[in-house]
């Protein structure tokens, strides 16, 4: 009796060791949970929509010719890390004045300031902002968005434009053009204080992608050969698996895109949100695809399969700006539009003479408008004018510097590379390497 009166009194006292900070934990998380789980949505998302870089790179690599792919490979990578020095220089405190405004909502007060974290180590009272998330977690997630844009516009100007010029456009656009329009709608400037929705950015940041790539097209002309005679020479990419892969990773980074601006997983409702988030992403997605799988079969009699990845894409960004509210028959609609628009505007704009290797115009900048035009179907806070009169300042803004910047390139440093090197391929070209020694030579 002795030695289990004994073993008993050791029982308790571990049950007792373990429960209490147990308990401890518990009473604190009520206080600081939305502070933790908030900062571990925004750090799962970040990394996904970080993973869609990849998504872009194996697309556009797989949709340039073969003499093109080693420059396709070096822009995305070089982009990537452009944006983030350009980001952390000066786009997160332009992008978000916290309230500061040297010209109230139209101009951020902290600009020129590069990001700052919170300290090492720090106390709930050491946070910024105990009721919403870390600083690095914010800032990590949202790089990854300004990061995205460039990467639409490094598709559309493919194989004919000189890597230098096109990185210093994107320096242009990640430091300054993407994070300034951002901040009148994300950083509560005019364009939140008018009413205008977009909850992930089918205008803040795929549109943007889009004006910003148009301008670089329009400048930059099409591909030596591309129009010929009044025909449009069509010039198939090298690598259509690489393709397909690229385009189910943005498929799959685009959960984090969409899913992570929620920007709260702190309650039941929260996580119930983004659930719905990511299923209606996946639904508009399947729309999309679904449409240009039946539309090329109809008109082509034969499916095309780059239509197929980019229907996909642009179910994608349609759904983008509001991916809650829709049910899932709604998202699939919604993103079988954008599905339908890809398939109508690649040969549109082919007939434009707007040579647009990827399909990005089509994708980004058309379906993104389509919809933030979507918006007030399924949210009753929205509201046509509104979200026209936004898509209208944000489109003039970023085609219009866009343009200035693509000419001023284009005076001082030229943004073409000869008729000769564009013959010959970029890889060689501009780098000296090829991505398929074996079959070239």
């Amino acid at each position: 009796m002795r030695n289990f009166n004994k073993f008993l009194g050791v029982a308790v006292a571990t049950v007792a060791a373990v429960a209490l900070p147990t308990m401890a934990f518990a009473q604190e998380l009520p206080e600081h949970g939305v502070y933790i789980m908030n900062s571990v949505l925004f750090l799962m998302a970040g990394f996904l929509v970080m993973f869609m870089a990849c998504g872009f790179c194996m697309l556009e690599a797989g949709l340039v010719r073969a003499k093109n792919t080693t420059m396709q490979l070096t822009k995305n990578m070089a982009l990537f890390t452009i944006a983030a020095v350009g980001y952390y220089l000066m786009g997160y405190n332009l992008m978000y004045p916290l309230g500061d405004w040297s010209i109230e909502g139209y101009f951020s007060g902290l600009f020129p300031a590069v990001a700052v974290m919170e300290a090492v180590g720090i106390s709930a009272e050491g946070a910024d902002d105990i009721s919403y998330a870390s600083t690095g977690s914010d800032y990590f997630f949202q790089l990854m968005f300004c990061a995205a844009t460039a990467s639409i516009v490094s598709g559309t100007v493919a194989e004919r434009v000189k890597l230098w010029p096109f990185l210093v456009f994107t320096l242009v656009l990640t430091a300054f053009i993407y994070p300034l329009q951002a901040s009148w709608k994300w950083g509560g400037g005019f364009l939140d204080e008018m009413g205008f929705l977009d909850f992930a950015g089918s205008t803040v940041v795929h549109s943007v992608g889009g004006w910003a790539a148009l301008a670089g097209a329009l400048v930059i002309g099409a591909r030596t050969g591309k129009y010929k005679d009044g025909r449009v020479i069509p010039m198939p990419g090298a690598n259509l698996p690489l393709a397909t892969l690229g385009t189910f990773i943005l498929w799959l980074g685009w959960f984090g895109f969409n899913g992570g601006s929620q920007l709260a997983m702190g309650t039941i409702g929260d996580v119930a949100d983004v659930s719905r988030i990511f299923a209606n992403t996946n639904a508009a997605a399947a729309g999309g695809s679904i449409a240009a799988l039946i539309l090329t079969q109809i008109f082509y009699k034969k499916v095309d399969l780059t239509m197929v990845l980019n229907g996909a894409l642009a179910g994608l960004v349609s759904i983008t700006a509001e991916p809650l509210t829709p049910t899932l028959g709604a998202a699939t609609l919604i993103g079988a539009v954008g599905g339908v628009i890809v398939v109508f505007a690649v040969p549109f704009l082919d007939k434009l003479k707007i040579d647009d290797v990827v399909g990005a115009i089509p994708v980004h900048l058309i379906a993104g408008i389509w919809g933030t035009l979507a918006v007030p179907l399924t949210n009753s806070d929205a509201s046509f004018g509104t979200q026209i009169t936004s898509i209208v300042i944000v489109g003039v803004f970023t085609f219009v510097v866009s343009y200035i910047v693509w000419m001023l390139l284009k005076m001082f440093m030229g943004v073409r590379v000869s008729e000769e090197d564009e013959i010959a391929g970029l890889d060689n070209a501009e780098l000296g390497m090829e991505a398929y020694p074996e079959f070239t030579r």
